[in-house]
């Protein structure tokens, strides 16, 4: 029969190997410190850009790990709001989705905020709204109460399911979240932050408080301790999106360290890991800001006019169709003459080009 970590003596006392996890620690954290340096030397639009592309990421990636796909122009849309970033243009977004991006942005935002038991259970009902009727109710906004039997992580078809995980019986949640809770809100100089949020998303996903979204909240319970270790809310990598390319890894780490004993040196060194690719693959997540932040320092010596600024920061955000002239006069509302004028000043500079392509109009480009 199965021993989980939390039926054993020690539980919750985790250990670690500290010769082990010390020095992939320190390189991840030298490369937090160098990715944050660069975001820096951006301009606060910038900057601002790129935490959009982060978080709305990291609200689609986790919620994809779980098998839920978001509409990715929703949730954009909807954190873009929350950070008075204007896209243009109004999505209607639905409730669930404006319900993840709420508890992302609450986790981030708030960093500093005290974890509680009523800040877990609204996040709970960020995801989920009211309670639901039916076969498929949960409990929303409480603990879970396992009324049809032990909360069970099973995978496989009816009748030969394979049991990868059971957690602890649901009388036992709140005492197994109170000493949590008490634990990640206390002061602790010596335990680095990042190794913190490793422990916190092990430890809450074991519990297993909430009938769903543990998964979900255990993330942005990480996020949240990663955020504090930067003393900052705005969001350059994405550790959703990164266990997202990994998710089979971080099952199996999942799986094998909650059979095993309290040692989770195994798994830090792949939470560790894990964060260390996210800086990696962050200047992916947000090449379209870094392209555009390199654009405007190659050219910053250039005299540009309102109109130009304009049209160059459109094209730069992916413009629709082809530009043309008249569609330049029309979106900067100025005469066709105009409009000729500020573009050939472009082409003198050797920052737009026309287009190869015939046509009735003729088509311009940035210079590659």
């Amino acid at each position: 029969m199965t021993t989980y970590i939390y039926q054993r003596k020690d539980w919750p006392h985790f250990r670690w190997r500290n010769e082990i996890v010390a020095a992939p620690l320190a390189e991840a954290r030298h490369h937090q410190g160098r990715l944050l340096g660069r975001m820096e030397e951006l301009n606060p639009n910038l900057r601002r850009e790129a935490s959009l592309e982060t978080l709305t990421a990291e609200a689609v990636k986790s919620s994809e790990i779980e098998g839920e796909r978001l509409d990715e122009t929703q949730v954009r849309s909807s954190v873009a709001r929350r950070l008075k970033i204007d896209l243009g243009q109004a999505v209607r977004v639905e409730r669930h989705v404006q319900g993840m991006v709420d508890l992302i942005l609450d986790a981030t935002m708030n960093y500093d905020r005290a974890l509680t038991k009523e800040r877990l259970f609204t996040w709970h009902r960020s995801l989920f709204g009211v309670e639901r009727a039916g076969i498929d109710a949960i409990v929303i906004g409480a603990w879970r109460k396992d009324r049809q039997g032990p909360m069970r992580v099973l995978s496989g078809l009816i009748g030969h399911e394979k049991l990868h995980y059971e957690a602890p019986p649901a009388h036992r949640v709140e005492t197994e979240m109170r000493a949590f809770l008490r634990w990640f809100n206390r002061e602790d100089q010596e335990l680095d932050p990042v190794l913190k949020a490793g422990i916190a998303h092990l430890w809450f996903v074991t519990i297993h408080p909430f009938e769903d979204g543990n998964g979900r909240i255990g993330r942005a319970i990480a996020d949240m301790l990663l955020t504090r270790s930067e003393r900052s809310a705005q969001r350059f990598y994405s550790m959703s999106a990164q266990i997202r390319r990994e998710r089979k890894q971080y099952y199996d780490y999942l799986e094998e360290t909650q059979k095993g004993d309290l040692d989770i040196t195994a798994h830090l060194r792949w939470f560790i890991g894990c964060f260390d690719r996210a800086l990696a693959n962050a200047d992916a997540l947000f090449s379209g800001t870094l392209k555009k932040a390199r654009f405007w320092e190659q050219h910053a010596p250039v005299t540009l006019n309102e109109r130009q600024r304009t049209m160059l920061t459109r094209l730069l955000d992916g413009f629709e169709g082809k530009l043309t002239s008249s569609k330049w006069a029309a979106i900067t509302k100025c005469s066709q003459d105009t409009a000729t004028r500020d573009i050939q000043a472009l082409i003198d500079k050797d920052i737009l080009q026309k287009d190869q392509s015939g046509g009735r109009s003729t088509s311009y480009s940035l210079v590659k």
